[in-house]
């Protein structure tokens, strides 16, 4: 099997990149945290043409423009728009090159309790998306999954496997010549809004008496900010269209990691709630007949895809062998109470 010597929780996964110097770059859901992390790479590290952020929400673009200021970065372009409005978005994308769509609706209670709502924006966005990105000739398009989207249990995962069907999809009905369609599927995010940890150290702070398991045996894979955006830019620069991509990243014990952030509180187990996994699948066993393992990733292929297949094969990925699967807890690169703390150390410092 392909391996990385790396250990997960340090991987960058920054080999390859695409290289977006003079592109312009569209990115829906922009002022979310992946988009406010991928602006700072982007600046950081690239001079685009234009990098267009995208999203519906005008104070959070307000608040978006005092850290990142087009007056200090003029390729900086703040776009209001909806991706439920396939106009807007068809003029959004003119003459843009690549894009990376991180619009969603993302909280699975809400989603539970607004159907339709989700649905518009998690599965119609994504058709807009594809629909936009085929007529105005876009080079790339690289849409971001969720572990949820794997054996989907709630309407938010499944309405991203949806979305994960119509991109892959996508590039069969480009054609030849079309855009380049792919999709990122990765688990937790570390200390992003609404998470377990800022969770956690909020009841830490406010001096609770304990903190709440919804389950002792229950596992998640983890990754940062900085990785998974650089893990869009190297899947961007590989694909060769219709995969899903797949992070090879460190799991733990939810109970782990409530005893690394607070090692004298005791625990209080309140039971899994309505919409929730045990553990997180990534890979089902199901697509292993079409999933190729990379040093760093997993790929899935889609099933059209055997010339894709071979490319892989002719570039030094292996298939993975019949009843495959990856999952949190089986994942053989698990993080103790120890390798959280090292891991964490930046999260916790802020």
């Amino acid at each position: 099997m392909a391996t990385s010597s790396t250990p997960a929780a340090h991987r960058d996964f920054s080999e390859p990149r695409i290289d977006l110097n003079g592109k312009t770059i569209l990115v829906t859901g922009g002022t979310g945290s992946f988009g406010r992390q991928l602006t700072q790479t982007i600046c950081r590290e690239f001079k685009p043409k234009k990098l267009i952020i995208f999203s519906r929400d005008e104070l959070k673009q307000y608040e978006m423009a005092q850290d990142f200021s087009p007056n200090d970065w003029p390729f900086l372009r703040y776009f209001i728009g909806d991706v439920r409005d396939e106009a807007r978005l068809d003029q959004a994308m003119r003459d843009v090159d690549v894009v990376i769509h991180a619009a969603a609706l993302k909280h699975v209670p809400i989603a539970e309790y607004n159907p339709f709502e989700c649905i518009k924006t998690n599965v119609m966005g994504a058709e807009n998306v594809v629909r936009a990105a085929i007529k105005r000739g876009v080079k790339h398009v690289c849409a971001l999954s969720t572990d949820k989207a794997a054996n989907p249990i709630n309407l938010y995962g499944a309405s991203k496997l949806a979305s994960d069907k119509i991109f892959t999809a996508a590039q069969h009905m480009g054609g030849e010549g079309g855009p380049v369609f792919s999709v990122v599927r990765y688990g937790n995010v570390v200390g992003s809004r609404g998470s377990v940890i800022p969770f956690f150290k909020k009841l830490i702070a406010e001096g609770a008496p304990e903190l709440p398991i919804t389950d002792a045996r229950m596992t998640r894979f983890w990754i940062t900010l900085e990785q998974g955006v650089d893990f869009v830019l190297s899947s961007l620069a590989m694909a060769k269209g219709g995969e899903v991509f797949v992070p090879k990243i460190p799991s733990s014990s939810t109970v782990d990691l409530a005893k690394t952030l607070a090692p004298d509180l005791p625990h209080k187990i309140i039971g899994i709630r309505p919409g929730e996994k045990l553990h997180e699948v990534m890979v089902p066993e199901d697509d292993a007949h079409t999933t190729m393992e990379l040093g760093d990733r997993y790929a899935i292929l889609p099933a059209y895809g055997e010339s894709r297949r071979q490319a892989y094969l002719d570039n030094g990925a292996e298939p993975v062998p019949d009843g495959f699967s990856y999952a949190s807890h089986t994942n053989p690169e698990q993080l103790d109470s120890a390798d959280l703390k090292a891991y964490l150390d930046g999260v916790l410092e802020q």
